[in-house]
């Protein structure tokens, strides 16, 4: 019985490898394809609003404006800096942009419920007129071209509703932490965007460099605002109509991350919230199961739950396979299974750094140790934000309680 219980397990184990290797090759074919991001020459450009929500932001806020002001862009451009009641220097800083560059506005988002990004994006919405919205998180900096880049690859087709950018980390070698985060997320849009949009044509909104149509957010009823993921649950919508989100590699932003594991541990929890209500959601509107969003819902299960069981069932299995605890009739040893999960993880990550250019001896070495660090360190993540819900749920909160300005803390 054992047996066929670990036989079980390890074919369950051999899928999910060969469909993240899948992912990579395929991110990697999309990665190495010379696309022409500016296929589209029009006369006229649509005009572009970006939103920059900004809730005490003046340790980043001047170097984001700073390289929104050099966005080239041959439409016209519009950017909004939404400052959600700051208690800092954010207002100062917005005030002196809007003084410097005739299209830099600073906005001050009168006070509301549900508190957090969501809300304050829908305010943006309801105040602004251009044809394109583009989101950018307070700590960003877009590389001049993002923004024509991501217009352009939307005009391409009719059943785009708009793009996704690239995310690079700009504190990548801060320190051990800040290296692990930004070899993770080169690794999560080479598989889960290149990859994903290679094989399956589905892209996800980011939070952060994305551009959406306004016809669609204004159909859609904009965002939600009671969602923690708002990006997540934005993508949910667009494709349970049908209609597509391309990746654009060579839109690049430049953001901050976490800088201690206490800060990260808090980020991710709410990420985890947040996926926990779009599922949620999901079981409840049929209407939102539509089209390829069960591959969405595979992925955001995936991502925390079955990539933490991975991890955590080949810990197990190492451990007891070492002490001699387990034993089956099957000749393949179980510590097999432990190598396949480190190397294939490994392999993922070395595939990242190359196709980004980011090859050096500390990521290589980084790379190879961060099974044994970095995603460990999911468990924790996963077991505290399963907690929180608990928690949240035996109180009776809805989710407008616990939806406030949680954000990142910048240095």
């Amino acid at each position: 019985m054992l047996s066929k219980i670990l036989l079980s397990i390890a074919i369950s184990f051999w899928l999910l490898i060969f469909y993240y290797s899948l992912l990579t090759v395929c991110g990697l074919m999309f990665r190495v394809k010379k696309e022409d991001t500016a296929k589209v020459s029009l006369g006229e450009y649509p005009s572009v609003d970006i939103f920059v929500p900004a809730h005490n932001e003046d340790k980043v806020l001047f170097e984001t404006l700073d390289a929104m002001a050099n966005l080239t862009y041959p439409g016209q451009l519009k950017i909004y800096v939404l400052n959600d009641n700051s208690t800092d220097q954010t207002g100062e800083i917005a005030d002196y942009f809007a003084r410097v560059y005739k299209n830099i506005f600073h906005i001050k988002v009168p006070p509301g419920f549900p508190k957090g990004k969501a809300r304050v994006l829908n305010y943006a919405l309801s105040i602004s007129e251009g044809d394109m919205v583009v989101v950018f998180d307070a700590d960003n900096q877009p590389q001049p071209d993002a923004v024509f880049k991501l217009v352009s690859k939307t005009l391409e087709n009719e059943k785009y509703a708009g793009a996704v950018g690239y995310v690079r980390t700009i504190n990548m070698y801060k320190n051990f932490l800040t290296r692990m985060i930004g070899i993770e997320f080169l690794a999560f849009q080479l598989l889960m965007q290149c990859g994903r949009w290679q094989i399956f044509k589905l892209g996800s909104l980011t939070g952060t460099n994305m551009l959406v149509k306004r016809k669609i957010l204004e159909e859609l009823g904009g965002w939600d605002p009671y969602a923690l993921a708002e990006d997540a649950e934005l993508t949910m919508r667009i494709t349970a109509r049908g209609l597509l989100l391309p990746v654009v590699p060579d839109s690049v932003t430049w953001e901050q991350e976490p800088e201690t594991f206490k800060i990260w541990l808090r980020q991710r929890t709410r990420w985890m919230l947040g996926n926990l209500y779009i599922v949620s959601k999901l079981i409840k509107d049929k209407d939102l199961r539509k089209n390829a969003n069960i591959i969405n819902a595979v992925q955001l299960i995936s991502v925390y739950h079955l990539f933490v069981a991975m991890v955590l069932i080949s810990d197990i299995w190492f451990v007891l396979g070492i002490l001699g605890y387990i034993s089956t009739n099957y000749k393949v040893p179980l510590l097999i299974i432990w190598f396949e999960s480190w190397w294939v993880y490994v392999v993922q990550l070395m595939a990242s750094i190359v196709i980004d250019r980011e090859v050096n001896i500390g990521n290589i070495i980084v790379s190879m140790l961060m099974y044994f660090t970095y995603a460990q360190l999911w468990i924790i993540l996963l077991i505290r934000a399963h907690l929180t819900n608990f928690k949240n749920r035996l109180q009776k909160r809805d989710s407008g309680s616990f939806i406030v300005w949680d954000k990142t803390v910048r240095f």
